[in-house]
């Protein structure tokens, strides 16, 4: 599943791990943006899901993510988010500042999934 505006895989499955490339915090059609700090993180995530179920998986499947944050200060709403949306036992993370992201993003979250349910 790869473009010529991306040409690597967006997500990819292997031997029954699925990896998703960093889907960051943007609207995909216009490539602008999302505004608000829980909002980004939202659609972030929102667009890992998507990127799940495009190979009939879901976030319950995850066994790792890796945050890249614009601003460090968007941790804690990222460990609510992870509170909310992943059920125990929740999967490893990595959490980290970067001094740049794609289309003026603050975040851009990358994940590891497992076709087993864990």
């Amino acid at each position: 599943m790869s473009t010529s505006e991306h040409p690597y895989s967006l997500v990819l499955e292997v031997d029954g791990i699925i990896y998703v490339s960093g889907a960051t915090s943007i609207d995909y059609g216009s490539h602008t943006p999302i505004p608000g700090r829980r909002a980004a993180l939202d659609a972030a995530l929102d667009e890992v899901e998507n990127r799940l179920a495009s190979v009939g998986a879901s976030l319950s499947n995850v066994t790792k993510l890796t945050y890249f944050l614009k601003d460090l200060t968007l941790r804690e709403e990222a460990n609510d988010q992870f509170l909310e949306r992943f059920e125990v036992p929740r999967p490893a993370r990595t959490v980290l500042q970067v001094t740049g992201i794609p289309y003026k993003g603050v975040v851009v979250i990358d994940a590891t999934a497992h076709r087993a349910s864990r």
